[in-house]
């Protein structure tokens, strides 16, 4: 007997990996169902808890504005993003289009999934707001 036959010998068979269980669904997952676009689209955009956002959608347009006159494109880009996500918040179809429209030409990244169906995502960011978001009263 060798003593590389020495080392063989010693080794057991491996154990069989137990498999992952599945994490939970989000709410965001829940209220989009099977819908992964739209899915993927709100959870790159929307603010899951908008009230603590010390801004207001106005304000941070107007940064967004302000930044891309001096040229500071990543600057206009985040403000231009977050008054996309006060909008859906809002539920304001008009501004959500036209803030993630000049978001997406300003961001590095390129294509913003929710344009391809703002309408759809601004209703499920309104069910999920209407289900999930405690509101400050209650």
């Amino acid at each position: 007997m060798g003593l590389l036959d020495r080392f063989r010998k010693k080794r057991k068979p491996t154990a069989q990996v137990e498999t992952a269980k599945p994490r939970p669904k989000t709410e965001l997952e829940m209220v989009c169902g099977d819908d992964e676009e739209t899915y993927k689209a709100l959870a790159d955009t929307m603010f899951l808890t908008p009230q603590k956002i010390e801004i207001s959608m106005g304000e941070a347009a107007k940064k967004a504005k302000k930044a891309q006159k001096e040229n500071d494109i990543l600057n206009a880009a985040t403000w231009y993003k977050v008054a996309g996500g006060l909008a859906i918040y809002e539920g304001n179809l008009e501004k959500v289009v036209e803030y993630f429209t000049e978001y997406e030409k300003l961001a590095p990244s390129g294509k913003c999934l929710l344009l391809k169906d703002p309408e759809k995502a601004v209703a499920k960011a309104r069910e999920y707001y209407e289900k999930y978001l405690k509101k400050p009263d209650s």
